[in-house]
């Protein structure tokens, strides 16, 4: 029913109000889009909290529609070309945009905000999911930071500049080389083409304000150990004290079910009674209430969850060494999962949207996905915690590098990085893991693709190792091989095969199938896509995907641990996808596929 307006001048003012701003937007370009894109609100736009694994009750969403300009890099600005609608990159459609940044251009955006009365006293976090690739930020004209890396967020303390009354003005300005720079950048290029794709720069995830205290927790890093049936909790925060008290209570269903204190900056230790484990079969998840006191007074508190879970390998009474989840064998299969969109690019059009691509993988019967050289937004792995869906995550490629050459994994040399090349390399691989540590899901890192700018390949194997023990490491999936890492992988198109096998790791297909199958009316370019093999219909699609499955299965007693399938969706010209890059048809049979990918899961068990 529609609401009654008693007065309806007031009525008016909003509907004109409501038009007017819908009339500064529309998704540009003539591209297939998602249905969800006609559900965006350009005064509601991706409105769910963006940081679930820790959480405050009060916050401040600064999406929607900013001012923008693209200009020369000397030339400071002035002036907008436009609006544009964040948190969507500027060449998206959904940004109401759609153009591109040349190397010797930079991206500005503009606009105001208001703080609400009921933070004063307290610091105000300006806070940024993701920004492709270099920052830097202005408040009321006065420089609070910057930032390069693409893949993960940050945040300032811009307290300091704050107007006293009124509003405030927000200023960023972005470079993005694109491929013509050494930064991580994964699929994207200035030409796209085949498996490469369309850039992504600038803002493209959520921009939100926070209110503090002048103490408050920073971060939260949670490790489970179910052996000794311990969850390890640490607590950083913006200052330290002798005075300080941190306390962590664990819930199950509501109920606190156990405590855990420490005093100053001791990570604390919590025991947990007949621990219930995390699984893709049961993803149950405890809730933790995080609070910080000093000296006796309670200054912050979040709310967190956390999983009783563990990820190893372990040889098998047949000799090959098997992925365990839990102490026992898994064998993990899932998609390549790409994580784009035809509308939005790297970003969902809504939270439905972002969950959708995870539920289908759990309807199709698999058990995990390979985020493939991209990183998400933090909901999208409180998703998979949820769902329980285990998640392989790969370090975006960077830098030129060599191409892969096919099955020669010996004879790959590694790439020559240059200095800065490899230092930005090492740093934002460490944020990439300090970011998404504390998410269950997260199972196995993957520092490199395909030899794609592969180097010190060893050397980054054991660091990642060393700096996060409670993972795997799959050190080059599909890349030049080095007997280093928890995993061998190898890929092979468009069938399975075991092209090498070692007795010392887990033998894994990070890749294979491919299996092409146009739909029309949902694709990117309708006169121009490919796939590894293409099928005329369903039916032959099908069929040969459950024969591919077939003889998975039977390399499984041979020696294969675990398997990735190319993929969740098609991308851009890639018709490889169970599902059209528009999320509106699944073009293969889903329960056929459910039956046998649910059969290679359980084969171990």
């Amino acid at each position: 029913m529609m609401p009654i307006f008693r007065n309806t001048s007031l009525f008016s003012l909003l509907l004109c109000t409501t038009i007017t701003v819908n009339a500064q937007w529309q998704p540009a370009g003539d591209k297939i889009k998602t249905r969800w894109a006609k559900e965006i609100n350009v005064n509601k736009v991706l409105p769910e909290y963006p940081r679930p694994i820790m959480e405050r009750s009060e916050w401040q969403n600064l999406n929607g529609l900013w001012d923008y300009a693209i200009l020369p890099q000397g030339k400071t600005y002035t002036n907008a070309d436009g609006k544009i609608l964040v948190p969507f990159a500027v060449e998206s459609s959904l940004s109401g945009v759609q153009k591109t940044v040349e190397k010797q251009h930079a991206l500005w955006y503009n606009r105001t905000f208001t703080i609400p009365p009921t933070w004063k006293g307290k610091k105000v976090l300006l806070h940024f999911g993701a920004v492709d690739w270099d920052a830097n930020v202005w408040v009321n004209d006065i420089k609070v930071g910057s930032h390069t890396g693409g893949y993960t967020p940050f945040s300032f303390d811009i307290t300091a500049a704050l107007n006293a009354k009124g509003d405030n003005k927000l200023t960023l300005k972005v470079l993005d080389p694109t491929d013509n720079g050494f930064q991580p950048r994964g699929k994207q290029v200035n030409a796209p083409r085949g498996i490469w794709y369309t850039p992504v720069s600038g803002i493209w995830q959520t921009v939100w304000l926070e209110p503090v205290p002048e103490q408050h927790i920073q971060n939260l890093k949670i490790t489970p150990d179910i052996d000794n049936s311990i969850l390890k909790v640490e607590v950083e925060k913006n200052t330290c004290s002798p005075s300080n008290v941190v306390e962590v209570n664990l819930l199950d269903n509501g109920k606190i079910i156990a405590t855990g204190k420490a005093i100053g900056s001791e990570p604390l230790e919590i025991n947990v009674p007949n621990a219930k484990l995390w699984s893709p079969d049961a993803p149950f998840l405890y809730t933790l209430q995080v609070s910080l006191y000093n000296n006796g007074k309670l200054v912050d508190a979040v709310n967190s969850y956390a999983a009783m879970r563990k990820f190893s390998t372990k040889r098998d009474a047949g000799g090959i060494v098997r992925l365990q989840l839990n102490n026992k064998d898994m064998f993990q299969f899932g998609p390549l999962d790409q994580g784009w969109w035809p509308d939005g690019l790297y970003t969902a059009p809504t939270d439905e949207a972002l969950v959708y691509d995870i539920k289908k993988t759990k309807d199709f019967g698999f058990n995990m996905i390979r985020k493939h050289v991209k990183v998400e937004p933090a909901r999208w792995y409180t998703h998979c915690d949820k769902l329980g869906i285990i998640v392989w995550q790969d370090m975006p490629n960077g830098d030129k590098g060599p191409e892969w050459q096919q099955h020669q994994y010996y004879n790959g040399a590694e790439f020559n990085r240059s200095a800065p090349s490899e230092a930005n390399y090492r740093k934002e691989w460490k944020e990439i893991i300090d970011y998404l540590y504390s998410y269950p899901c997260i199972g196995v890192w993957v520092p490199f693709n395909e030899g794609w700018g592969q180097f010190k390949t060893c050397e980054i194997s054991k660091w990642t190792q060393q700096y996060d023990p409670s993972r795997l490491v799959n050190p080059a999936s599909g890349g030049n091989f080095y007997t280093c890492g928890d995993l061998l992988d190898v890929h092979n198109y468009p069938e399975p095969k075991i092209n090498l096998y070692d007795a010392q790791r887990a033998t894994v297909l990070g890749e294979y199938g491919g299996i092409g199958l146009v739909i029309q009316d949902h694709l990117w370019k309708p006169d121009h896509n490919w796939g590894y093999v293409q099928y005329s219909t369903p039916e032959e699609a099908t069929n040969a995907y459950i024969k591919m499955a077939e003889q998975l299965k039977a390399l499984i007693p041979k020696g294969f641990s675990a398997a990735v399938y190319t993929q969740t969706t098609d991308v851009e010209i890639e018709v490889n996808g169970l599902i059209t890059y528009d999320r509106k048809v699944v073009k293969l049979d889903e329960a056929k596929l459910k039956k046998i990918n649910q059969e290679i899961c359980n084969t171990l068990k």
